[in-house]
């Protein structure tokens, strides 16, 4: 959930799974709570509803909370909302987008692979992965790839280590389902969360692979446009089931997904947030809200 912004929404973003007439999810006037998503930062937090984003963060020189907000970025994602295979792509565009324009408002927000340490686990793993691949990706393969998919943990699993991100992911997810349950404190709900983009790690992993089986059975080699498709196809397959297991928890589908995204959340991804955590989490709710105007 901090490689991709999460909990909410597939990748961030299954506020597609549960849409409003015109496709956008509960509006702020429903009386329903709208479908939130977000990501942790280094020192705060940043939530996207859906037509805004709103983040705050802990200044390192003042030690106040420092709040920014403006309209999200918008690709379609509230017109595909009901379209399967294409809505996750799109939302987790959206949500990306996102990131580039919080930072610039919020200049004292620190984001996640703002670290020496993940930037220099991301350039080994670029290196690892051009070793598996061949050169210019010509001899991926499914093992090569199930091994890739692996490695690119790995920045994540730095991030969180011995740092505050997971703090701030465990303080998203307790202020958005919070907000979920009526209330405006984070301290009475769980660090983990059933729609945090942990819960899309093993789908991911699997259409990958799958995908990559397939194209190894083509009689001609695949080409870069080939796999590109693959890859695109297997997040939106991966959004598919994330988003079925949201509607049908209790299946089998629905328990493995969670109990893979709970098991990473628990027992790494997040950990419990301190007061001043929990206080730049109740901030950047109260900006969110204020922007959407469900305040």
């Amino acid at each position: 959930m901090t490689a991709i912004p999460s909990s909410a929404e597939a990748g961030g973003e299954s506020a597609a799974a549960q849409p409003s007439s015109n496709g956008a999810g509960p509006s702020a006037d429903s009386g329903e709570p709208m479908r939130l998503g977000g990501m942790a930062m280094r020192n705060g937090l940043l939530v996207h509803g859906p037509t805004s984003w709103a983040a705050a963060a802990r200044n390192s020189k003042t030690g106040d909370i420092d709040v920014a907000s403006g309209p999200k970025p918008n690709f379609g994602g509230n017109l595909v909302a009901k379209v399967p295979l294409l809505r996750g792509p799109v939302r987790m565009a959206e949500a990306f987008a996102v990131i580039p324009i919080a930072r610039k408002a919020l200049p004292s927000a620190r984001l996640p692979f703002e670290d020496p340490r993940v930037l220099l686990a991301a350039g080994g793993v670029t290196l690892a992965n051009n070793v598996l691949r061949g050169k210019g990706g010509s001899a991926a393969t499914p093992g090569r790839e199930a091994a890739a998919a692996v490695l690119g943990m790995l920045p994540a699993m730095v991030a969180l280590s011995g740092t505050e991100l997971a703090a701030y992911h465990g303080v998203e997810h307790k202020a958005i389902a919070a907000y979920e349950q009526g209330s405006r404190d984070p301290s009475i709900a769980a660090k983990e969360h059933d729609r945090c983009g942990s819960n899309l790690i093993a789908p991911m992993m699997i259409f990958t692979v799958a995908g990559q089986a397939i194209l190894q059975r083509l009689p001609n080699r695949p080409g870069h446009v080939a796999q590109a498709t693959v890859s695109v196809a297997s997040l939106s397959l991966a959004v598919e089931t994330f988003v079925y297991a949201e509607r049908n928890p209790d299946s089998p589908v629905g328990r493995a997904v969670h109990a893979g995204g709970n098991s990473i959340q628990r027992l790494f991804a997040t950990r419990e947030p301190n007061d001043e955590q929990i206080e730049v989490g109740v901030a950047a709710m109260d900006a969110i809200l204020e922007a959407e105007g469900a305040a």
